[in-house]
């Protein structure tokens, strides 16, 4: 993107701020320019800014330098990040100073438009997915920093339409599929695996007990997992061995397993905000005591958040806002956590609040909803990190971390009513990523749908944004979501 920022500098004292590696290509990333007026809010649990100066923060800017539509990120222990969309594994080793990319299609099948990725934080397993026509998948993993992969494939069945692939990993509960190892003597892998996906039927989920190498207990979840065509949100793993899927429903909501899948519940949230229609993926993350934080955007087109202390058994009714109340439209929530009361959420949001009322897409007064936006409305990229998420009146701390657009006009939220204005407004998908590394900095994986023209001309319009490169922000000076790595410093 032309006019993003490599670094973000934020001054307080002025303010009151699967693919397998074979061969390689390397990308190049742009000159570092700082963003001259970042966006800086402080706030409490109702949006509203609080009389408190924002922590000295800064954010580094990596171009992935490929299509990044649907992103999913992770971090080793090594400090490689992974960046998997579309059909190709990116890693870097430097920091996002550079990129790989490679594929070995004997190890890791034909790819697909629909992939997903995920780091163990337990083993270092890197596992890339990709979805092959509509009955079946096919899972690579590797246990070398993406050297070498192993892979097999997983069939569906014969139910059509095996979409939303998303997998996890977590610690094993003795209440669950961990009991087999001492009931039976075999030996299991050390985290279990869990892989889901949605069917005309609703969300089918299962459980490993090999590391992701085999996928043989599980099935359709019976619930409000069956609304909706079963489509869902990550899977989210606490540190107890509860599980979290998000179903796409009316009511905020998370379906819930305390055995390691084989057993699930679901509870409601967030009545007092609701969600808008259409509507996308919300996000749960964890913290180190099991404290789950359930984040999602509401009717009224903010971020908000609802906590739970007992893993999940009991949520807050009361819904928090994240999101400054200057935001008035928002998509694509994500979010992770470190100890009790630290998390980061990312989201796109649009700042725009002279535009409401104005006609939409449709030519009807727009309420907000992205997927209905004015075709100059500008969405850009926010950073929310808290550290004290748990109290009653808990801070939040947000940055726009983009100078231009990340997109402009309508984002598509419903992929059988996209808009055609200058190319299909579904250039962004369905979701971007954020995940903490070791130390607890902050990486936020996301597709960039206003480059070159498009993000150097003031007067750009919808039809100018259809990219969606991917792109990636982390913490280069901050706080670690880790109380006791404290401060952290630039990488680079």
């Amino acid at each position: 993107m032309q006019g993003r920022a490599l670094l973000l500098a934020f001054m307080v004292v002025s303010l009151s701020l699967s693919g397998c590696f074979g061969e390689s290509e390397t990308v190049s990333v742009p000159e570092e320019i700082e963003m001259e007026s970042p966006r800086i809010f402080v706030t409490d649990k109702t949006g509203e800014s609080i009389g408190e100066s924002p922590m000295n923060i800064s954010f580094q800017f990596s171009d992935v330098g490929e299509t990044g539509k649907e992103p999913s990120i992770g971090i080793t222990s090594s400090g490689c990040i992974f960046f998997i969309a579309m059909e190709k594994v990116m890693r870097s080793c430097d920091y996002g100073e550079s990129w790989v990319e490679s594929q070995d299609p004997v190890m890791c099948s034909p790819t697909t438009s629909d992939p997903y990725g995920w780091v163990d934080p337990i083993t270092d397993r890197v596992f890339g997915v990709q979805m092959i026509g509509l009955e079946t998948s096919w899972i690579c993993w590797s246990d070398d920093d993406g050297e070498t992969w192993l892979g097999n494939p997983h069939d569906s069945g014969t139910t059509p339409i095996n979409d939303h692939i998303k997998l996890a990993s977590g610690p094993w509960t003795t209440a669950g599929y961990g009991a087999l190892g001492q009931i039976t003597g075999s030996t299991i892998y050390e985290t279990a695996v869990y892989y889901c996906y949605n069917k005309l039927a609703g969300i089918f989920c299962f459980t490993s007990f090999d590391g992701g190498a085999s996928f043989e207990a599980g099935g359709q979840i019976i619930g409000l997992a069956t609304t909706n065509g079963g489509l869902h949100g990550a899977i989210s793993t606490a540190a107890d061995g509860t599980v979290y899927v998000t179903p796409r429903v009316e009511t905020p909501s998370v379906i819930v397993s305390k055995d390691n899948g084989f057993t699930w519940f679901d509870r409601t949230m967030g009545e007092d905000v609701g969600t808008p229609y259409p509507r996308k993926n919300s996000e749960i993350s964890t913290d180190t005591e099991s404290n789950a934080y359930h984040v999602w955007t509401g009717g009224d087109e903010g971020i908000y958040m609802s906590r739970s202390t007992d893993s999940g058994e009991t949520w807050e009714q009361e819904s928090i806002r994240i999101s400054p109340v200057e935001v008035i439209s928002s998509v694509f929530p994500q979010t992770d956590a470190g100890d009790p009361g630290r998390i980061a959420v990312t989201y796109l949001g649009s700042e725009n609040s002279e535009m409401l009322n104005q006609s939409d897409i449709d030519g009807n007064p727009w309420d907000g909803n992205a997927h209905y936006a004015p075709n100059n409305a500008t969405y850009h990229l926010y950073i929310t990190i808290s550290l004290n998420a748990l109290d009653a009146n808990p801070t939040f701390h947000t940055y726009r971390v983009t100078d231009d657009p990340v997109q402009v006009g309508s984002i598509c939220l419903n992929s059988g009513d996209c808009r055609d204005i200058g190319g299909s407004n579904r250039n962004l998908l369905d979701f971007n990523d954020l995940h903490i590394d070791r130390e607890g900095r902050v990486y936020v994986a996301f597709a960039d749908g206003c480059t070159g023209d498009c993000a150097t001309n003031g007067n750009a319009t919808a039809a100018d944004s259809r990219d969606g490169r991917g792109s990636v922000y982390y913490l280069a000076d901050g706080p670690s979501l880790y109380a006791d790595f404290g401060e952290l410093y630039a990488l680079l």
